[in-house]
Order: structure tokens, then sequence, then C-alpha cells
């Protein structure tokens, strides 16, 4: 039966790294990109996440429909470590601008979650420890965040908290 982990943590909390642990403990790896490379400091990240990882995973680039990503897996594949979550609801407010946050790719994904193809290990940012956002449309998506964040660790069999690089179970 195949497992949903959520790995959750504040910036540089080293919930990638977290993440890419878990993920190799299995042998048919699917690294699951959801960043689009926009400027150099963003190619830098992508660079030394690539690095990090090394050649032990297939690497698919999807900024916005993961739904269908996650349903054309290479036929083998044990598990997928898809990073990050948070990054893909900007790519979301970016392509739609829409501030109230209702995109039909957050439902279709959770959907994916409730009956996932393989093991799957999500990645995504604990934002809302933060300061209040001082505009609509950033508070609207640190809104949006949680509330995704919320629905996968509801479905997730095991969510993982990272704090300064130790992971923290929460569930599970």
């Amino acid at each position: 039966m195949s497992k949903i982990t959520l790995v959750t943590g504040g910036t540089r909390s080293g919930k990638s790294r977290c993440a890419l642990n878990e993920a190799l403990k299995y042998e048919n790896r699917v690294f699951l990109a959801t960043a689009s490379v926009c400027d150099k400091e963003m190619k830098k990240r992508v660079d030394a996440h690539q690095a990090e990882r090394g050649n032990s995973f297939t690497t698919i680039e999807e900024p916005i429909d993961l739904a269908k990503a996650l349903g054309n897996l290479p036929a083998n594949t044990d598990v997928v470590l898809l990073d990050c979550l948070t990054v893909w609801q900007g790519n979301l407010l970016y392509k739609y601008n829409d501030e109230f946050c209702d995109f039909r790719e957050i439902s279709e994904l959770l959907d994916v979650l409730r009956a996932p193809p393989t093991n799957i290990i999500l990645v995504t940012n604990e934002i809302g420890s933060g300061v209040v956002p001082e505009n609509a449309m950033a508070r609207a998506f640190r809104d949006m965040a949680g509330k995704t964040n919320q629905l996968v660790a509801e479905i997730a069999d095991t969510v993982i908290l990272v704090v300064s690089g130790i992971p923290v179970v929460i569930k599970g």
C-alpha cells in the first residue's frame, strides 16, 4: 500500500534534506520539481538541490499540473519526492493572478493523494508562523498555503516537522 509523507518546516530548516533522506530508502525514485528558473538566484538554488540528490532520481519538472505528472510516472516508480508545495502554489498564483486562490489544481492533487499511484513524499513550508503580510495577495497566499498544508497533512500517513535540521514526527 502506498504511503504519503508530508515534510514541513520553516525556510532553510532542513526539510528538503530530510525528505531526500526518506526518499533514498526506496529503489526507483522520481523527483518532481515545481520550481521554475526565473533568475540567477533561483538557478543557484535549483543547481544546489540537483547536486545534493545527484543522479539517483529521475527528474520530472512540472510547475503547474502536479496531478497529471503523478498520473504519468514511470511504471516502476517506488517513490516520488515532490519539492515543493509552497513554490507550486506560488506558481499557481502567478499564472492565474487570482488573489482568491481557488485553484482546481489543488483539488486535483488532493484527489491523487487520496489514492496515490506510489509512495509520495511532499515538501512544504510552514509559512504561517511569521508576521502577518502587509498586502491582501500575500495574506491570501499565506492562507492558501496553510489550508493546503492542513488538507495534505490530514491525508498523509506521516507528517514530519523539521526544526533546525532535526526531524520531529508529528503524525504517524
